[in-house]
C-alpha cells in the first residue's frame, strides 16, 4: 500500500470517530434539552420541591447545587494549587516525593460512593458534622484533590525552562518567579483543571447522598446569617443538590409528575454546567490578560 492512500485511509478513519463521538454528544445533549426544556419556567426553578403532589420545583436544589460548588472550590483550590506547585517546584526526587505521588493517583481512581462512605464514617459521625453541605464540600474536596494537584503540577512543569532561569538571571526570588512568571503561563491549564473539578461536582451524586443527605430543610430567603437553621448559607444544614434529586426522583419519587420533574432538572443540570464551562473560560480570559498584559491568548 502506498503511503499516501495509507495516510487517507488512516486520516478518514480519525475523522469517521471524531464525527462520531461529536455527533453521539451532541445527541445526547439535545436528547436531553428537548425532553426537558418544555418543562422549565420561573416556577420550576425558584419553586421548592413536593414529596406526593404535582407541580413542585427544583428551587432549593438548585441553590444547593451552587452553593455547594463554592463551599468545595474553597476548600479544593487553595489546596490543590498549594499541593501542585510544592511538587512541580520544592519537592526534591526522592522515595518520599514518588509515595506521594503514588497516593495521590490512587486516590484519584477512587469510585465516589467509597469517599462518601468514608465521609460519612469521618465527618457526619466522627466529627460530628452531621448530613450538612460542609460535610459533602469536604468529601468533594477530597475527591477532587488528587485531579487539581496533578493537573498544577504538570501545568508548571510545562512552562518552558528558559522562562525560570530568565527570573534567576534577574535575582528574583522563587516566589516572585511562581507568582510572576510560572503562574501566567501556567494559567489556562490551571483554569481548566479547575473547570474539570467544578463539573465533577456539579454532576456527582453517589458521595453526596452519605455526607450532604437527601433532604433540604424548609429554607429562608430573607435570612442570611449562617448561624441560623433556616438561612440558605448555613454550611451546617442537610441540603439535596440537584444531582441527588435527580437521582431520588427516579428512584423512589411518589410524585405524579416524576418524570417530568426529572427531565426537566436534568436539562437545567446540563444548562448549568454548559454556562459554567462558557463564564468560566471568559474569567480565565479575562484574569490571564490581567496578568500578562496580553491582547489574546495564544
Amino acid at each position: 500500500m502506498k503511503a499516501k492512500t495509507a495516510d487517507k485511509i488512516a486520516t478518514g478513519v480519525i475523522i469517521f470517530f471524531a464525527v462520531l463521538i461529536v455527533a453521539i454528544l451532541g445527541g445526547l445533549l439535545g436528547f436531553i434539552l428537548f425532553r426537558g426544556i418544555a418543562h422549565i419556567d420561573w416556577h420550576f426553578l425558584t419553586s421548592p420541591s413536593q414529596n406526593f403532589k404535582a407541580g413542585g420545583g427544583i428551587g432549593p436544589q438548585l441553590f444547593n447545587s451552587l452553593f455547594l460548588l463554592v463551599l468545595t472550590m474553597i476548600i479544593t483550590v487553595p489546596l490543590g494549587l498549594g499541593g501542585g506547585i510544592y511538587m512541580a517546584e520544592y519537592a526534591k526526587e526522592n522515595k518520599l516525593t514518588g509515595f506521594i505521588r503514588l497516593v495521590v493517583e490512587v486516590l484519584s481512581s477512587f469510585p465516589s460512593i467509597v469517599v462518601g462512605l468514608f465521609g460519612l464514617l469521618l465527618f457526619v459521625n466522627t466529627f460530628g458534622f452531621g448530613y450538612s453541605l460542609l460535610s459533602g464540600a469536604i468529601a468533594l474536596a477530597i475527591f477532587n484533590l488528587p485531579l487539581m494537584v496533578r493537573i498544577t503540577e504538570q501545568a508548571f512543569r510545562a512552562v518552558p525552562r528558559e522562562q525560570k532561569e530568565a527570573g534567576l538571571a534577574l535575582g528574583l526570588s522563587k516566589w516572585k518567579i511562581i507568582t510572576s512568571i510560572l503562574l501566567p503561563v501556567a494559567l489556562p491549564s490551571l483554569i481548566t483543571g479547575t473547570i474539570l473539578a467544578a463539573g465533577r461536582v456539579f454532576g456527582e451524586a453517589a458521595a453526596l447522598l452519605f455526607t450532604s443527605g437527601m433532604t433540604t430543610p424548609p429554607l429562608d430567603f430573607t435570612d442570611w446569617n449562617p448561624f441560623h437553621a433556616r438561612s440558605p448559607i448555613n454550611p451546617m444544614r442537610s441540603a439535596e443538590t440537584l444531582a441527588v434529586h435527580i437521582w431520588k426522583v427516579n428512584s423512589e419519587g411518589r410524585i405524579p409528575d416524576a418524570k417530568d420533574v426529572s427531565a426537566g432538572a436534568s436539562a437545567v443540570l446540563v444548562i448549568m454546567v454548559l454556562l459554567f464551562n462558557l463564564v468560566a473560560r471568559w474569567f480565565g480570559r479575562v484574569v490571564y490578560r490581567k496578568i500578562t498584559a496580553s491582547k489574546q491568548v495564544n
